[in-house]
């Protein structure tokens, strides 16, 4: 296992890339309606999330500005679990919000940790 603990420091680069591709996509979703779903309106609270889910996430990608947007991605996540989620039940398994939980604390650990040696802001 010493062999993982040398690589966790890039582990955790690949963590951040990781969920910030697969969070462009709920983005993207949102905006464009890609790779699948509906379009939100722009000028509405779903389309106000899909610019900060495809800004943030792509900033998230590249390492750059990693611990202030993780930490709005946090909070956005956090929003969106107690207005759109919690409503619908006490647990996340019932009320469909276990990716924003998830999420909202993948991106409170990165606000916490940084963005791994892999990143812009690491160089």
């Amino acid at each position: 296992m010493k062999f993982l603990g040398r690589l966790s420091p890039y582990l955790l680069s690949v963590l951040r890339m990781i969920a910030a591709f697969t969070f462009i996509a709920h983005g993207t979703q949102k905006l464009f309606g890609f790779p699948l779903g509906p379009r939100a309106a722009l000028a509405s609270q779903l389309g106000a999330a899909g610019i900060i889910e495809t800004v943030g996430g792509a900033l998230m990608l590249l390492g750059l500005f990693t611990r202030p947007v993780a930490l709005v991605l946090a909070g956005e996540m956090a929003y969106a679990y107690f207005t759109a989620h919690a409503p619908r039940g006490s647990w996340p398994i019932q009320n469909g919000g276990e990716l924003a939980v998830l999420y909202g604390f993948v991106w409170l650990y990165f606000a916490a940790v940084g963005p791994g040696p892999v990143s812009i802001d690491r160089r």
